[in-house]
């Protein structure tokens, strides 16, 4: 992508490619070593941009092994040898995750055998650590991902007191990697100004045109769920967990079909507050977890796209749903900012809104049928350029920039 494109795409999303100073970095083949909390156990943005990395990797002839918690039943497939970490269930409402208990052992006899090149950290957590003090006694190059803002979480928890002390513990910890990997220009601007990283790289996140494309809209099955042809079907895709803004966006669905019964919702995901979600939101339509052609079938045939949440880095499910054509309305946070353009392919509240401002905005868009194709066409047109390839490789390039830094 050069300049801004006809759909009036964030700038942010034009710097898909690396730095070029790590070309002249040597060729030898990558040895990967890749931490995260999550690999396979629980569906969700991180685990699926990971996944796609080390089958790149492999396909391209690197080597890449993963360390992580495992479980007796993954969600998925995953790509590559994985070494499973020892690990607890979380305390509290998110138990479906796990937290690894270090590097030790016979995960860190096959880290020894292994003798990556580079070390690439997912999570902060304590394996992270361990992995990054392994890093740094072995004068290995270390480089990290941002995938989540942990440091907001504890506010949905009811312990905001925690925030400052996570966020203190993130300023140390990225600070000691060579580089730090965010995923949208808006996300890198934030950590910038919290103090989070030294050497901030964007990664951004690539969407598969062909499967996310408006051509999959299906009136059958939208009748099949429920749904007459003229009802304004609001979309949620996502982990349904407090953070992803769960509460607002049922209390402004809610709102807003008071006003419009022609607006309905639909959810699509799964998770430990499912429950209290359908309780909030009685008359939304609950699929469950859906992935392929069955999730791309729901965005195309959904009319528009809700994402209230204030804790996303980048948000793929908003980029899917642009690549579905959808409108958007989302929380004017890190992610959303370099997707959607407000009153071009979407519109966008500040991080502070209620529920009955996102009713209002819902509402403008149920009312106008030319604004939702106007936006819809924008929203689809500035996904095409998002190339996983070109993104993937970019990728590669910061790897070779870091070893050549390491070497120097």
């Amino acid at each position: 992508m050069t300049g801004e494109s006809e759909a009036g795409a964030p700038p942010a999303l034009d710097k898909i490619e690396a730095p070029e100073a790590g070309a002249s970095a040597a060729r030898e083949p990558l040895r990967v070593a890749l931490f995260s909390g999550n690999y396979n156990y629980v569906m969700d943005g991180p685990v699926r941009v990971l996944n796609r990395l080390v089958a790149f990797l492999l396909a391209k002839g690197h080597s890449a092994l993963v360390f992580s918690p495992t479980t007796k039943k993954p969600v998925i497939k995953h790509a590559g040898d994985l070494v499973s970490i020892p690990s607890v269930p979380l305390p509290g409402s998110r138990s479906e995750y796990r937290l690894g208990l270090g590097l030790t052992g016979a995960a860190l006899r096959r880290l020894e055998a292994f003798e990556p090149n580079l070390i690439h950290i997912a999570a902060p957590d304590i394996t992270g650590f361990m992995a990054l003090k392994y890093a740094e006694k072995n004068d290995i190059p270390v480089v990290a991902s941002f995938h989540t803002r942990f440091d907001t979480y504890p506010r949905y928890y009811g312990a905001r007191w925690l925030e400052k002390y996570i966020t203190g513990y993130m300023r140390n910890f990225y600070g000691r990697c060579l580089q730090v990997y965010a995923p949208s220009q808006s996300m890198i601007e934030e950590l910038k100004r919290d103090g989070i990283g030294e050497d901030i790289r964007l990664w951004t996140r690539g969407v598969d045109g062909d499967l996310f494309n408006p051509k999959r809209r299906d009136l059958e099955w939208r009748r099949a769920q429920g749904f007459a042809d003229d009802d304004i079907v609001i979309l949620f895709v996502g982990r349904v967990v407090l953070e992803k803004g769960i509460d607002v966006f049922a209390e402004a669905v809610n709102s807003a079909s008071r006003r419009n019964p022609k607006i309905r919702a639909l959810v699509v995901g799964e998770g430990p507050e499912r429950g209290r979600f359908e309780r909030v939101l009685p008359t939304g339509v609950f699929l469950g977890y859906q992935e392929g052609e069955a999730l791309a079938r729901a965005y195309a045939s959904a009319d528009v796209f809700f994402n209230p949440s204030v804790t996303e880095t980048f948000g793929i499910v908003t980029l899917e749903a642009m690549a579905s054509g959808l409108p958007s309305v989302c929380a004017s946070a890190s992610g959303s900012r370099s997707l959607v353009v407000e009153g071009e392919n979407g519109l966008l509240l500040p991080v502070e809104a209620g529920a009955q401002d996102y009713a209002e905005k819902l509402e403008i868009l149920a009312a106008s049928a030319e604004m939702r194709r106007r936006f819809g066409l924008a929203a689809r047109s500035m996904t095409r350029d998002l190339n996983w390839d070109a993104i993937f490789d970019g990728l590669i390039r910061n790897y070779r920039d870091a070893i050549l830094q390491k070497k120097n």
